[in-house]
């Protein structure tokens, strides 16, 4: 016999007869479908389909299982809107429509197999390129249904990246146009920053102009961000002018030639000063997109550093303050974005077994995304800047627990190029002596030997002995550790040796 909910059409007005019941009389309706309950209904609705997509990630076997939350979702779908239909017809067709008439179903099966055989690792270069011909033939002309796909979409994210530059021109001929919205989703945006990666010159030049615009929407996305990010890392100066202008006013986004000058670096000083931007309206539009990125904890990416770092320069007291009180709590946590291994997790019962070479890259990626963000982001200077701000311009309590938090990293900090620096400036600030002795000063006595010898790591130990020599730090380097935010006064709560 078949289920009760087969025979059922995607989720439409079929409420009152789904169990064969009559209809309610308007007068004995639910109190959520009337007068005030309309509200609770609607809230009702919207947490339903927040289950429904919960369902949606599950495997087959535990979806198996919400046959009576299905229902229930279906009873409030019309509550939650049209995203709410949207989502309980997909559970509809992941619950109850048998796997040969879902769409795909076969290519979907014989790709996964093919990637599982791409995957082992005592395959010659000749039988993976083989592989992977095969498997792009197989998806030509069906690739954006690919992507849409979890399992499917890393399945064509292993061919991109593996497959060559011929291969590749026709997945991004086809994907091009909805690369935006695979950015958004978080089964995808590893696909699209492979397809970035290995894009030429002119395709990777289409994708930034199609970015125009969008950079401040993807920058308050968790996965948008990574994209946008990777993408400011491989564009030439003048795209990374023109990514960084959209986000400094909206008066600026229409002049592309500003994208072309020749300067050394971004400084929206001189570009206030050189076209006659008003300031207030820069760092009004500035706040709008710096205030989400901190408050979803967006913060480990140089583009957004980059953009911290320029509006401290302009804003005033209280309002870089107030931004540098906000990164702090980011900083000393662990990262904010998924590993590409947990999209792995969701699809366990098709996820291939991995070599002993691929368990240890994952064991190292879990490792990174578990440090602390402040020891992340000092590998570039905008990082480095970032971590001096709140060290110099915080409270003495953000000061100490900045420490607390580090216990343990010194050495990998001390052995940093730009961590090194971090150290000294710490070394520098004497208002807890105490706590950065037994913090800082003992994790350096015991790796003394290994500091000693290392070109970073001797720094931090040469400046107990001789401070801000000019003899042991480079000219740069003293210039980073004299950096100050210009609107906050000097604190009296510390000072350089």
């Amino acid at each position: 016999t078949s289920k009760p909910y087969a025979r059922l059409p995607p989720f439409a007005d079929t409420t009152s007869r789904r169990h064969g019941r009559r209809r309610r009389p308007p007068g004995r309706q639910q109190a959520g479908a009337r007068g005030g309950g309309e509200a609770r209904g609607a809230v009702q609705g919207g947490r339903r389909c927040r289950q429904a997509e919960e369902a949606l990630r599950r495997p087959r076997g535990a979806r198996r299982r919400l046959q009576g939350e299905a229902a229930a979702c279906h009873r409030h779908g019309k509550a939650g809107g049209s995203r709410g239909i949207n989502v309980l017809n997909s559970l509809w067709q992941e619950i109850f429509l048998p796997e040969s008439r879902k769409p795909d179903y076969k290519l979907v099966k014989e790709i996964t197999v093919l990637c599982q055989k791409v995957r082992c690792c005592n395959l010659s270069g000749k039988e993976r390129s083989k592989l992977l011909t095969e498997a792009l033939r197989k998806m030509d002309g069906k690739y954006l249904e690919i992507a849409g796909s979890p399992v499917a979409a890393s399945v064509l994210k292993l061919c991109v990246q593996w497959c060559s530059q011929s291969e590749m021109d026709p997945v991004f001929v086809a994907l091009q146009p909805h690369l935006l919205d695979l950015s958004r989703n978080k089964d995808t945006g590893f696909l699209v920053n492979y397809i970035i990666k290995g894009a030429s010159k002119e395709q990777f030049a289409l994708f930034i102009s199609s970015l125009h615009g969008h950079v401040a929407s993807l920058l308050h996305h968790t996965i948008g961000a990574s994209v946008v990010d990777r993408a400011f890392h491989q564009a030439t100066r003048p795209q990374k002018r023109s990514l960084l202008l959209e986000l400094c006013s909206t008066e600026l986004q229409l002049s592309k030639d500003l994208a072309q000058e020749k300067q050394c670096r971004l400084s929206v000083l001189n570009i206030i000063s050189k076209h006659g931007l008003q300031k207030s309206s820069v760092l009004q539009h500035m706040t709008t997109i710096i205030q989400p990125v901190l408050e979803k904890g967006i913060v480990e990416y140089s583009i957004v550093h980059m953009v911290i770092s320029e509006y401290l320069t302009i804003a005033d007291k209280t309002s870089a303050l107030d931004v540098i009180r906000q990164l702090i709590p980011h900083l000393i946590q662990g990262s904010s974005v998924l590993d590409e291994d947990v999209i792995g997790q969701l699809i366990p019962h098709l996820t291939p077994t991995k070599s002993k070479a691929q368990k240890k890259r994952s064991k190292a990626k879990k490792k990174r995304s578990s440090e602390l963000l402040l020891i992340r982001i000092m590998q570039t200077k905008e990082g480095l800047k970032l971590g001096l701000a709140c060290l110099k311009h915080g409270l003495e309590k953000d000061r100490k627990r900045i420490i607390k938090s580090l216990k343990g990293h010194i050495r990998k900090l001390a052995l940093n190029d730009y961590g090194c620096l971090f150290v000294i400036c710490r070394l520098s600030i004497v208002d807890n002596t105490e706590l950065i002795t037994e913090v800082v000063v003992d994790e350096l006595t015991k790796h003394l030997k290994e500091l000693i010898f290392d070109k970073n790591g001797r720094r931090p130990l040469l400046q107990l002995f001789h401070p801000l020599c000019s003899r042991y730090l480079t000219p740069r380097e003293l210039f980073y550790l004299n950096y100050n935010v210009p609107s906050p006064v000097s604190k009296a709560g510390y000072s350089f040796c």
